[in-house]
Parts: structure tokens; sequence; C-alpha cells
């Protein structure tokens, strides 16, 4: 696939992240097909898509973008909960739904029934092994990793990951188009969470222990990590952001290969999930909320 004949990008889940590689690709001058299970999760997508915290409406407000551009992106975008409807023409098709390897397999696999031979799949994971999620397909050569990062409009990273029978021509082909996408691409090789979620999962479930031992609150730990070691948001709050089950997932999926303790998830992290707080519900729908609902301030 060269990076010139691409004219659709499919991308297979509405959600946050769905909807912000949608708004990504339509931006850079893609049709897109964007699809899910329901209607109602599409059209929420497309609503957020214009007038979210990171979509394009803010983007006219901050002079970014021309208000008469907006309807131009928009229409860019096309909706549909019919996988044959969906894989017509697709040259890229970018998979963002739920952080579940048994999903993801079962949709790939739907995916390479239906999609054109050409049609090339990314898998936007954060830590399940492109290895792993590959052996769905029978176009191995043409399964890569493309891992985006929240707020998708926004953020400039994109890692990208190769599996063990990736070809040259697939990996070199989505460099070039995040490229195209305004986005910075790195290669890093296939293994649990990668570079990036391994040493955020480090990270935040350290965090985690920090507030369950009594060191600090919730409050004075994201406070403390932004004006010591400037990041824009604390952990707690980052992890409202992501989705408290997202963070529950990979870390059980890192933890189960590698059994480094590092990974496992804290226990106040399971009994939020379990008890339906699974994030800020801005980013998470149906949730109850985050860490300072669960346990006040917030």
């Amino acid at each position: 696939m060269k990076i010139e004949n691409v004219k659709v990008v499919g991308v297979v889940g509405a959600g946050i992240m769905g909807r912000g590689i949608a708004q990504t690709c339509a931006q850079a001058g893609y049709s897109v097909h964007l699809i899910d299970v329901k209607r109602e999760l599409l059209e929420k997508a497309l609503k957020l898509v214009k007038e979210g915290p990171f979509g394009l409406m803010t983007l006219v407000e901050k002079g970014k973008l021309k208000e008469g551009q907006v309807n131009e992106i928009m229409n860019r975008i096309k909706t549909t909960t019919d996988y044959n409807e969906f894989c017509k023409n697709t040259d890229l098709v970018i998979e963002a739904v739920p952080e579940d390897a048994e999903l993801k397999k079962k949709v790939f696999k739907l995916l390479d029934g239906k999609c054109p031979e050409k049609t090339v799949f990314a898998s936007n994971t954060s830590g399940i092994m492109i290895t792993e999620l590959a052996v769905a397909v029978k176009r191995k050569d043409k399964f890569v990793g493309m891992h985006w990062f929240n707020p998708a409009p926004a953020m400039p990273l994109i890692e990208v990951v190769r599996g063990p029978l990736t070809s040259e021509e697939t990996l070199n082909f989505i460099i070039a188009i995040s490229k195209k996408l305004g986005k910075t691409p790195i290669e890093v090789k296939d293994g649990p969470g990668f570079y990036t979620t391994r040493f955020i999962t480090a990270y935040l479930f350290e965090a985690i222990r920090l507030f369950e031992a009594g060191i600090a609150d919730i409050e004075g730990i994201d406070e403390m990590t932004k004006l010591a070691f400037r990041h824009p948001m604390g952990p707690f709050e980052l992890m409202d952001l992501i989705g408290l089950d997202t963070m529950l997932h990979i870390g059980e999926y890192i933890y189960n290969i590698t059994k480094e303790t590092q990974y496992k998830p804290p226990l106040t992290l399971r009994k939020l999930v379990l008890s339906e707080y699974i994030g800020d519900p801005k980013y998470k729908i149906g949730s109850k909320g985050g860490w300072r609902t669960f346990f006040g301030g917030g």
C-alpha cells in the first residue's frame, strides 16, 4: 500500500479513542468510515467530534481552524453499524475497541473476511501483543500496532509496533501515514505493554500504592506530581481520563505474562472497577465517576 493511494480510513469503535482517531484522519483530508455496535454511540461520537473538549469547535475557538471548515470535515466521516458497508473500499482500518484480546481478535477475524485484500490492519491496542492479535487474520504481513494517545487529536506520538510477521512495506506505510496525520511515529518491537504502557502502568500503580499506604491523599499526589515533575495531569487525573477499567485490563495482561509485581493491579483499583467507578464520566460512558468521586472531593 502506497500512502498516495489512501482514500478511505476505517475506524472500528466510536469511543474516546476511536472518535479522536476518526477526527484526526478527517482533518487530514481522508474519507472516514466509523463503525460501532449501536447508532446512539455513533451519534454521540459525531457530536463530540464537533463539540467535545478536543473537538472541532474548540479548535475554532482557539483560532486553529476556520468555522467554515467544520462542516467540510464532519462530512468526511460516515457512520455505520454494518461491516459490509464499513469495509467497502477501505485502504486502512484502525481498530479502537475495548482493551480485550478476545474481542479484538473477533473483530479482526470479521474484518479479514470482508475487507479488500489491499487493506492494512492496525490495532490501537495500548499493550496487547501484536503477535497475539495477528493470529486472527490471514494477512499477518499487513498487520501492525498503531498506538495512539489520548486525546488523539492533540497528542503527537504514535507508537508503531512491529509484529514478527509485519512486512517492511506495512511498517513504512504506517510510519508515513502517521507523519501525514501530523504525528511523530516511533517504532518499537512487540511485547506486552510495548514501551509506553509498561512505563506508565508501573508509574500509575505505584501512585495508587502510595495512596493505599497513606503517604499522601489523591489530591496531594496529583498536585505534587504536577508541581515537582511538570506533568500536565496527576496520576489519578490521568487514570480517570484513560479509564480505570482499561488500566485494570492492561495491568492484568502485562502481569500475567511477565509476573513482574510492579504490574500487578492494586486492590483499590479493582474495587473501583467492580463498583462501576471507571473514570471521569466525560470520557467514560456509563461510569459512576472516578477516584475523587469514590473517595470524596470531586
